[in-house]
């Protein structure tokens, strides 16, 4: 996946992908939380890095996987935050209890 450009836009950015402007929303991690950035969509996958407290992120795609319990629920859903990079939904102030963003490829 080649990016094109990449362009701040207030709380969104735009992204030009293989010819396909894209737009990213960046949402909170729960008060309080340093969360856990695993290598795939469960908590069977090895941690990568670990987000601040306070952090803002993207999420780029969303696919099922490990049933988790967090502040914001139970959720199924992981968030992928960039290459390789995955948090469970159930940290994440996106504001829904469904998924916010496409289906991971």
């Amino acid at each position: 996946m080649a990016v094109d450009r990449v362009q701040e836009v207030g709380a969104e950015t735009a992204t030009t992908v293989a010819g396909v402007a894209a737009v990213v929303r960046y949402y909170s991690v729960a008060p309080g939380v340093r969360l856990n950035v695993r290598s795939g969509p469960g908590t069977g996958y090895g941690i990568v890095r670990v987000l601040p407290e306070g952090a803002q992120i993207p999420i780029y795609c969303q696919q099922p996987g490990t049933a988790v319990v967090g502040p914001y629920g139970t959720s199924k859903i992981w968030d992928n935050i960039g290459s390789g990079q995955y948090v469970s939904d159930a940290y994440v102030q996106t504001g829904s209890d469904g998924y916010v963003a496409s289906r991971c490829a």
